[in-house]
């Protein structure tokens, strides 16, 4: 497996001394003006190219553990969204359309088998599928150990094909009904917190489904043991095969030196997944948007990752993520288009 190199200090600090010799006022770009110069360090070039071809990947897939009065909604959704995606009509499809950004779903263990789609669109939907929903994470494990090898190495490729397809910046979405319990539980995990400081209302629970939710993550996380010591066994544990998808997505981005824009607390769960096991991929990573979800700020915090926007989002799919391009594109422009100020200069 190839390993992850930094992005480039020369063309961070060649960036950093354009964004300072910029014919505007010292620090009048803010947080456009970092973000710029981390656009010059992941493309290695100074000034940067336009960030012209996006693409976001959506990882569905249902979980065990929504069968157990965690989620305001029924696992049903799941496969009815995933269609909603394929007809391009869901909230993340109008955002996508409106910035040029290619949407590709995959069903990496959603609960059904699609057998209502044409050949051609199921067989592309399912490519990658692990299994038929993960374990639920309170009462047995969500994958075996060969299922989480294998949705790693799917989204791995997944990434190398979007990659080969032209990707300037990937983003990763997410589908999947219950998916805020194993994914708050991987934050736990990887910051060895109890589930009361990262547990969230998810699709907008009451107080007393949010306590039970609290409940079930801890009784996770007691399961899980010293195996959340390991991200991979962790990912087995308390994962689902969508998640385990999406953290070979987002490492193997890392390891071909393509960045990330990550969405909500699902991506950068596996963001946070991927870094302990390849630590340095976070440096390939910014953050789209802050979820309301708690697990997704201190995992963000852990990361050194400060969002993009704070719109109070909380829809999942890549929304978020694909709502901050263009501030991205803006980042870039600006580097690359605003005069010098030596070149106004007599």
């Amino acid at each position: 497996m190839p390993r992850v190199t930094a992005p480039s200090d020369i063309a961070r600090d060649h960036a950093a001394k354009r964004l300072a010799a910029l014919a505007t006022p010292p620090g009048a770009l803010g947080r456009l003006g970092d973000l710029g110069v981390w656009v010059c360090a992941t493309q290695g070039k100074v000034p940067p190219a336009p960030v012209d071809n996006v693409r976001l990947v959506i990882f569905a897939g249902d979980h065990g553990v929504a069968a157990h009065d965690v989620s305001a909604f029924p696992p049903a959704i799941t496969g009815a969204m995933v269609r909603t995606f394929l007809a391009g009509r869901a909230g993340v499809s109008a955002l996508a359309n409106a910035h040029g950004i290619a949407v590709r779903v995959l069903d990496f263990g959603v609960d059904e088998d699609f057998d209502d789609l044409d050949d051609e669109t199921r067989a592309t939907l399912t490519a990658h599928k692990v299994r038929r929903g993960s374990g639920a994470i309170h009462l047995e494990d969500a994958l075996t150990a060969q299922e989480t090898t294998a949705a790693l190495a799917a989204g791995a490729r997944v990434a190398r094909e979007e990659i080969a397809a032209g990707a300037q910046l990937l983003l990763s979405g997410d589908m999947g009904i219950g998916n805020t319990t194993p994914a708050a539980a991987l934050v736990a995990a990887a910051l060895g917190v109890p589930a009361s400081e990262v547990v969230g209302r998810g699709t907008g629970v009451d107080d007393e489904r949010l306590q039970h939710k609290t409940q079930v993550i801890d009784t996770a996380l007691a399961r899980a043991g010293a195996r959340t010591g390991d991200p991979i066994e962790t990912l087995t544990a308390l994962g689902s095969a969508d998640l385990a998808g999406a953290t070979g997505y987002l490492l193997a981005a890392a390891q071909e030196g393509v960045p990330v824009l990550l969405d909500g607390l699902m991506s950068v769960a596996c963001a946070i997944t991927a870094d302990r096991i390849e630590p340095g991929a976070a440096a390939w990573y910014a953050a789209g948007h802050r979820s309301t979800e708690p697990a997704q700020s201190l995992a963000l915090d852990k990361m050194g990752l400060e969002p993009l926007l704070d719109l109070g989002l909380r829809l999942g799919e890549g929304s978020g993520a694909v709502a901050a391009v263009p501030v991205v594109r803006s980042a870039a422009a600006l580097l690359r288009d605003v005069a010098l100020l030596s070149d106004l200069m007599p």
